[in-house]
């Protein structure tokens, strides 16, 4: 099944759902389900690996901005097994974003992220 085309905005939606999740064992096991064992994730300022990896750098992102979440921006698309969509980084109240960037993942069979790479497009 082409996870990636019938399923981006899912994919995404999760993916960002992860991103601002802030109990630790929630997180983690989000994670868990939604990438692969050995997934990876790069953009210009930060590298993870591994569940773990990726776990460890998503609390220290939220360290970094406290009380700000990411939504997602536009309509994300996929083709064969890649999805990419875009995203913003905002205050929990009112107030422009801090960042904005896109993302292109490449998913399994199953649905679950290989590896993400990230993209600053504003920050």
């Amino acid at each position: 099944m082409n996870h990636a085309a019938s399923h981006a905005t899912i994919i995404a939606d999760r993916y960002l759902a992860v991103w601002n999740e802030r109990d630790d064992i929630t997180r983690r096991a989000r994670i868990a389900q939604l990438f692969a064992a050995g997934a990876t994730y790069a953009d210009p300022m930060m590298r993870g690996t591994g569940i773990e990896g990726i776990d460890s750098m998503i609390a220290a992102a939220q360290r970094q901005f406290p009380g700000h979440r990411f939504a997602l921006h536009g309509t994300p698309d996929g083709h064969n097994d890649v999805v990419r969509f875009a995203w913003t980084l905002a205050p929990d109240g009112p107030g422009a974003p801090v960042a904005k960037g896109s993302d292109v993942a490449y998913v399994d069979a199953h649905g679950r992220l290989l590896k993400v790479t990230g993209f600053l497009d504003a920050a």
